[in-house]
């Protein structure tokens, strides 16, 4: 056990590129873990980094990948033992850390995350970061006074990862959800995983007044951009909008008056360096009362390694839904 294969990305004199390489194991620090890692999953940063699409790395060389679970080779801290199951996600990794896409995984101990009991290796990737996410807007959302007597809840981006997963957890919790999504050919998918009404980008309702006609009782918001805006002005009274994404942007071109007339509330949601105390809440949720009811549902790919490039692409062109599930293996 010196040397694994990893999917390394470079930026130098060469140019910018990515590919699976040898590199030596790393080996534990005091307080560190090594992890061999089983699986992954395949995020839309993961595809801009691994791409150059997108200026979110913030070192190189690197080893990709912001998510990973498997199971502990050696272990340098008193919170874990080899043959511990775990998950990682998070924190620097894939951006400023050696990240997921590896044989082998050392991250500080107070990263990690034990494996719920009623999640494995395999199944907790299916969840991962946008799992993660979608259950931490859900979180904010519900401490903020959010209830399923005060509208709908507007998912926008509802057949990426965070979008479909975020879905699956409102209807579970009795939410009335409307999904939007430009993709037709989902929209039976999108009902199988709670969507009560499916509604095109184009459909969504209000102009640029200021405020416009309350519609929902809250939203989970992946776009960002122009998308955003009009929510902001057609939530009811004490509503929520966490803010996830910027797939439309990054520009938030609105007024106050949501705000200080309807008290609508913007819950940011940064899902990178959430503390252990709620990190452990939210994973305990996913793995109980909010685990969608059918997790191979939301899985529309399973990969290896050496398929990276041609999925970031498919994923940075639209052409992807759900979750892309990467099975690793340590020396496979």
């Amino acid at each position: 056990m010196t040397e694994q294969r990893a999917f390394r990305i470079h930026n130098d004199n060469q140019g910018y590129r990515a590919g699976i390489e040898t590199i030596p194991v790393p080996q534990p620090a005091d307080g560190e873990v090594l992890i061999r890692v089983s699986h992954s999953g395949i995020n839309y940063k993961d595809a801009l980094a691994g791409t150059g699409k997108g200026k979110v790395i913030q070192r190189f060389p690197i080893t990709g990948g912001y998510d990973a679970a498997g199971i502990v080779e050696q272990s340098r801290h008193a919170c874990y033992k080899p043959g511990d199951a775990v998950i990682a996600t998070g924190w620097g990794l894939g951006f400023d850390h050696d990240g997921g896409f590896a044989d082998y995984l050392c991250v500080p101990a107070d990263w990690l995350v034990p494996m719920p009991s009623n999640l494995e290796p395999r199944t907790s990737m299916i969840l991962a970061t946008a799992g993660f996410t979608a259950a931490l807007a859900v979180h904010r959302m519900l401490l903020n006074g959010q209830q399923p007597e005060m509208g709908p809840i507007l998912v926008t981006g509802a057949t990426g990862g965070v979008g479909c997963i975020a879905i699956s957890i409102l209807s579970k919790l009795g939410f009335d959800v409307t999904a939007v999504s430009g993709k037709a050919d989902l929209q039976s998918w999108l009902k199988g995983l709670g969507a009560k009404h499916i509604i095109g980008r184009d459909q969504l309702p209000g102009g640029d007044r200021p405020l416009e006609k309350a519609v929902w009782g809250g939203a989970v918001d992946n776009v960002g951009g122009a998308m955003l805006a009009r929510i902001t002005r057609t939530v009811v009274p004490y509503g929520n909008i966490a803010s996830i994404g910027l797939a439309g942007g990054i520009a938030l071109e609105t007024t106050v008056m949501p705000f200080i007339l309807r008290g609508v509330s913007l819950l940011g949601c940064n899902s990178v360096e959430v503390p252990y105390p709620l990190r452990s809440q939210l994973w305990a949720h996913l793995a109980t009362d909010w685990r969608p009811e059918d997790l191979e549902q939301i899985v529309s790919d399973t990969v290896d390694l050496t398929s990276m490039p041609e999925v970031f692409e498919r994923m940075l062109s639209g052409r992807i839904h759900g979750r892309i599930l990467v099975e690793i293996g340590a020396g496979g």
